[in-house]
């Protein structure tokens, strides 16, 4: 089962894609300044919040997809966010008929920077969490993936339920490797990313990991359409953040 909710009362449809071990509800705050432009769906990815969990059968980042397009039943804007960018811009790539216009936020398609210095840099930074998850220590690499990925609030000052959440899901992780490192469904493949036709708005914190930097400017030089946005004093969790900018860079790229 697949948890949807729904905000805002636009003429124009959205669907809101969220990030690794969050839920749809990470869209609230920027859907509360968007809700007279646009009617948006968020969904729940399978093992996340209110949606069932993932059976473990198949590629994890195809049943992300296969979730996101069970919701399209009509061309839409198609927002992303982490995680949730990277399926979006899967399904531009597969379903280009579906998208009125796609907004990657902080997209995670590591394999977009492959071959950059950028992308050696991450792979070093990552190196302990894979080492952790490798050996079991499930909490250890919850920590390092907060650290690097989250709000820039301390692990220990986290409510005890929500670190056990992460605990809980970090399995998730290395689940999506390979589809974001090594491109197992061709997304980032010679001649996809360019075959993207429709307006593309790429948003990144100015205070992100640098492979984010990376991946962003590396789509953009592919793309046909693309225009770019950094959020002053935000990191990898810009729309909980700095949810008010996201949606004012949303607003003005689809002038709502």
């Amino acid at each position: 089962m697949i948890y949807t909710q729904h905000w805002g009362k636009g003429d124009q449809r959205a669907l809101m894609l969220h990030c690794s071990l969050a839920s749809s509800d990470a869209w609230r705050g920027v859907a509360g300044h968007l809700v007279d432009g646009l009617s948006m769906t968020g969904i729940d990815f399978p093992g996340h919040g209110r949606s069932s969990d993932w059976d473990g059968q198949g590629d994890y980042h195809a049943a992300c997809t296969a979730a996101a397009v069970g919701t399209l039943k009509e061309p839409m804007h198609l927002i992303g966010h982490s995680l949730g960018a990277t399926v979006a811009l899967r399904l531009a790539v597969e379903r280009p008929e579906m998208l009125r216009s796609l907004v990657l936020i902080e997209p995670v398609f590591f394999a977009a920077a492959k071959g950059l210095d950028a992308y050696a840099a991450f792979e070093d930074e990552v190196a302990p969490f894979a080492e952790a998850i490798g050996a079991g220590r499930i909490e250890d690499a919850a920590r390092m993936f907060t650290d690097l990925w989250g709000t820039g609030a301390a692990w220990q000052d986290l409510p005890a339920a929500l670190r056990q959440s992460f605990v809980d899901r970090i399995g998730l992780i290395p689940a999506t490797e390979g589809a974001l490192y090594h491109d197992n469904a061709d997304v980032v493949a010679q001649g996809k990313i360019e075959g993207i036709t429709c307006p593309v708005l790429l948003i990144e914190g100015d205070q992100s990991p640098a492979i984010i930097n990376a991946i962003n400017g590396a789509l953009a030089e592919r793309l046909q359409d693309a225009q770019r946005v950094s959020i002053q004093g935000a990191g990898h969790m810009v729309p909980i953040t700095h949810a008010k900018e996201v949606a004012q860079a949303i607003n003005g790229f689809l002038s709502l």
